[in-house]
This record gives structure tokens, C-alpha cells and sequence, in this order.
């Protein structure tokens, strides 16, 4: 379950970031929050960044935080951004509906979200 929360500086706080609280059975077992950053090669884009606790870790928690937080967001294009090297992770957010958009310049593995929009070419698309 998500709990939306008002964020912090860096994690999903301001008028331009979300953040929710990840409970299971009633207890706080993670974060996940969305950042308006503006990176190259990317420019202005929504970063979706996601904390598990460790004991939780493994029990597919991650998957479903990445779908949920995805489709409560405002934005209707999300990147994440993870090490290459953590596959638990692309795998989480691969089944949320991400996928590899990785450029060969890339140090991180960039994987990308969109939401079916009724009107191609709708402004908020990118946003």
C-alpha cells in the first residue's frame, strides 16, 4: 500500500515532487518518490527513485510500489534511474510497465514509463 506524503528536499518534496510512504501490514517499509529533475541527456524529466527496507527486500513489495506510484503521479512520462548492475530493480520497474531506454553513453540504466494518453501529442506527454 502507498500513503502519499508531503516529501522532504531532494525526496518528492515541493510544488514539482510526489512522494509516498510504502507500508506493509501497517508498517513503513519503504519510500518512493518523484523528482522533477533537469539532467542531461535527458533535460527536464520526472525521476522516479525507490527505498525498500532491507528485511522486505525480495517478496516482489518493490513491483508493485513502482505500479502504483506510477499511476497515482501527475506525470505521464517517468523515468528511473538505477546501477546497471541492480537487477532486482530493472526487473521491478520492467514489470510496472517500464522499459530500457538506456543509451550507450549512460553510466546508469535509464528505463522509461508512459502513460497511454487518450490524444497523441498531448502537451503534459513529456511531463
Amino acid at each position: 500500500m502507498l500513503v502519499r506524503t508531503r516529501g522532504t528536499k531532494g525526496r518528492g518534496g515541493g510544488p514539482d515532487g510526489e512522494a509516498w510512504r510504502i507500508e506493509l501490514d501497517g508498517k513503513r517499509c519503504g519510500t518512493v518518490f518523484i523528482n522533477l529533475i533537469d539532467a542531461p541527456p535527458l533535460g527536464l524529466h520526472a525521476s522516479l527513485q525507490i527505498y525498500l527496507n532491507l528485511s522486505i527486500q525480495g517478496r516482489r513489495i518493490g513491483r508493485v510500489a513502482y505500479a502504483k506510484a506510477v499511476q497515482a503521479s501527475r506525470y505521464n512520462v517517468i523515468y528511473a534511474h538505477m546501477q546497471k548492475a541492480n537487477i532486482a530493480s530493472a526487473r521491478a520497474a520492467e514489470e510496472a510497465g517500464f522499459v530500457d531506454a538506456t543509451s550507450p553513453e549512460e553510466r546508469q540504466k535509464v528505463m522509461v514509463w508512459r502513460r497511454h494518453t487518450e490524444a497523441p501529442g498531448d502537451p503534459t506527454e513529456y511531463i
